[in-house]
């Protein structure tokens, strides 16, 4: 017995530890996969063993504690946690187990089990009145506001007074829905890609941005994650008629109120059909458009759930079927770096192969230097590394345990892996970046860029035809697109004699979009086209702006220490020198009169520009503000004097609302500039 108590002491503090790290430090050492071991060995321990098991251990607790910075959500009943089954073995051992208690046969509702938050809701008469978290069970966290964001959620539910199923009735007093609020992977691809391109840190899998999304103290944040939703029970329904019997009928009940259900559930008559489901739903799991990782089996009877009951944490009556773990062990050979289309540099670990889920695994994301040493990862560590579906795999972080002393330090490299160019990593970001306007990694990007509205507005060259001629090699660097001719155009696919001249002459009349234009088309960092314009009009030619130092540059107003530095550092790459002098060569207008900026009808005034205007595109009206003396800006605060607003405006017009701020359509506009 003292055996037996000393290894349920040791259970207890790897699995707190493991907690640990992974809710606070969000740094795991162990995988999924050791972690349920761990746990379904003290549970077995102490379900042997009674005496063992203490008020304070880790098979009491449903989930983690409610965070101080929302208030409690209390559930109406208590929102329980599922055991684990790992084999098909231990299915039939749940089956057994099931039909002995019940004392007959039993069917049940096999539902996805989708890798996301769990959340349950409120309806009072109708309206969606509160939301929260899973917490401890009993207590979670409120989240209303953020859950308000998630489309998929409807704010009311939809009458029943005449569904089809006969569950007639008015819209039920109160409901308690619980559900799982989740990122579908082209989602979670959209949102990492936007926060590349921001020089963020990318999210490390769906669940995690999910359930940091919903927590989110500004709802204009979680609204940004377009995150979704599926419902999968009926936990309390006081309507003015019978409740539903069983689980099917209690999902089919949550549809016909218009809340959203996954449809690949399955009721099955005998746990062979069960396990049918289990193993072809484990085959299938990388064709959904959301992370699943694993099946949960309900015992479909509710009155036969009643009877089955629950012990400890979990209800007799469900269990989780989990699939192959997706996590492994390896060791970190190398870390090597690509160049991206943005010029972002990506370390990426390589690693010794693994099979991760079927998959060999040969190298994963690092996301970037910052995560390197925060997690203070190593060349040489044991890691830990995760696969989920087609996202690329991952490392976790090493696993400090095996470390032998003989580990590596990372440190990002100085000068671009391609071309040889200076890196720019600012001290207060993640992402470190290639200067070089002509890096052969960043061409296509760059060119797409240069030829957007915003900039040379070059009708003819978007997203595919600049991914044709970059690919092709008839364009290596922006000044390569005024020397393109009808010969070259030739090589393109599908690029006709009549396609080919409107081409040439939209080219050619780029030229003339002026300096402004031209310098926001360089794609330099924090250069957007207000910061363009303001440099023109100051400094008159872009020969000027590119042999201004930092402190010259921010004699401007409105130029900071981060933008001028940015300026400074992209004409200090003697490629980008070059370019800019084949760009002259080929005719590109390269200056402009400078704008005294004295007085102007819209002097020492903030604006905000969202929505979609009908006539002016927002550079447009940026221009017009900006050579009125106005100031435009990004975001809505106290200092700004008035939004321009379009249709479709988003979180920036509630903002201006709440603050008090004049808000102006294009015609208001127009007036002030009169």
């Amino acid at each position: 017995m003292t055996s037996r108590a000393a290894r349920a002491d040791e259970l207890r503090a790897q699995i707190e530890e493991a907690n640990y790290r992974y809710y606070a430090l969000d740094d795991p050492q162990i995988t999924d996969a050791e972690f349920d071991a761990l746990l379904r060995e003290l549970v077995e321990l102490e379900r042997k063993h009674s005496e063992l098991q203490t008020p304070d251990s880790p098979t009491q607790r449903v989930g983690a504690v409610a965070s101080q910075r929302f208030a409690p959500y209390e559930h109406a009943r208590p929102m329980l946690s599922l055991a684990n089954a790992v084999s098909v073995d231990e299915l039939r051992a749940f089956d057994e187990r099931a039909r002995k208690l019940a004392g007959t046969e039993i069917e049940y509702v096999c539902e996805l089990k989708i890798d996301g938050l769990a959340i349950a809701l409120d309806y009072r008469d109708g309206s969606l009145t509160r939301g929260g978290t899973r917490g401890d069970g009993r207590v979670g966290e409120d989240v209303t506001a953020s859950l308000r964001t998630i489309k998929t959620i409807p704010l009311r539910l939809r009458s029943t007074s005449f569904d089809k199923l006969r569950m007639t009735g008015s819209t039920p007093k109160f409901l308690e829905v619980r559900g799982e609020v989740y990122l579908r992977k082209s989602d979670f691809e959209r949102l990492n890609a936007e926060r590349e391109r921001e020089g963020l840190p990318a999210f490390a899998n769906p669940r995690n941005a999910a359930s940091g999304g919903v927590r989110q103290l500004d709802p204009a944040l979680t609204a940004k994650r377009r995150l979704s939703f599926f419902a999968y029970q009926l936990a309390v329904d006081e309507g003015d008629r019978s409740a539903p019997k069983t689980q099917w009928d209690a999902l089919a009940r949550l549809r016909t109120l218009g809340l959203p259900v996954n449809p690949h559930v399955h009721r099955a008559a005998t746990l062979d059909e069960v396990i049918e489901y289990c193993t072809s739903s484990e085959r299938k799991r990388d064709s959904f458009d959301y992370e699943i990782d694993g099946v949960v089996v309900k015992v479909n009877d509710f009155a036969q759930q009643e009877r089955l009951g629950v012990v400890a944490r979990d209800p007799r009556w469900a269990i989780a079927f989990k699939f192959k773990p997706r996590e492994a062990r390896t060791k970190l050979v190398d870390i090597a770096i690509t160049v991206g289309r943005t010029g972002t540099l990506n370390p990426s670990a390589v690693l010794t192969p693994v099979q991760i889920g079927g998959v060999t695994v040969k190298s994963a994301t690092l996301h970037n230097v910052d995560y390197i040493k925060n997690n203070d990862i190593r060349i040489g560590d044991t890691v830990l590394v995760t696969r989920a579906g087609d996202v690329i795999p991952r490392v976790v972080g090493p696993v400090l345990s095996e470390r032998t002393g003989r580990e590596r330090k990372f440190k990002m490299p100085q000068r671009c892996p391609v071309c040889g160019s200076d890196v720019d990593h600012p001290p207060d970001e993640a992402m470190s970046r290639c200067t070089n306007a002509a890096c052969p990694a960043q061409a296509y990007e760059r060119l797409r860029h240069f030829a957007s509205r915003g900039a040379m507005d070059i009708e003819g060259i978007g997203d595919v035809m600049a991914q044709q001629l970059t690919e092709l090699n008839l364009v290596r660097d922006i000044a390569d697109t005024y020397k393109l001719n009808e010969s070259a155009l030739a090589d393109v696919p599908r690029m006709g004699k009549k396609s080919s001249e409107n081409l040439l002459r939209n080219i050619e009349a780029s030229k003339q979009r002026g300096p402004a234009r031209l310098l926001y088309g360089l794609g330099i960092r924090f250069v957007g086209t207000q910061t363009a314009q303001i440099l023109v009009d100051d400094f008159g030619t872009i020969d000027a702006i590119a042999d201004a130092d930092d402190q010259t540059l921010q004699r401007s107003e409105g130029i900071g220490p981060e933008v001028a530095r940015s300026v400074a550092l992209f004409f200090k790459q003697q490629p980008n020198r070059e370019m800019i002098e084949r760009l002259r060569e080929t005719g590109v207008v390269m200056s402009a009169p400078k704008r005294l900026r004295i007085g102007g009808a819209l002097s020492g005034k903030n604006f905000v520009l969202t929505g979609t205007l009908p006539n002016l595109t927002r550079e447009a009206a940026a221009e017009l503000i900006v050579a009125a003396g106005g100031k435009v800006t990004g975001s809505v605060s106290k200092k700004t004097d008035y939004v321009v607003a379009g249709s479709e405006a988003g979180s920036k017009l509630t903002k201006a609302e709440q603050l008090g701020i004049n808000i102006l359509d294009e015609s208001g506009l127009q007036a002030l500039l009169e």
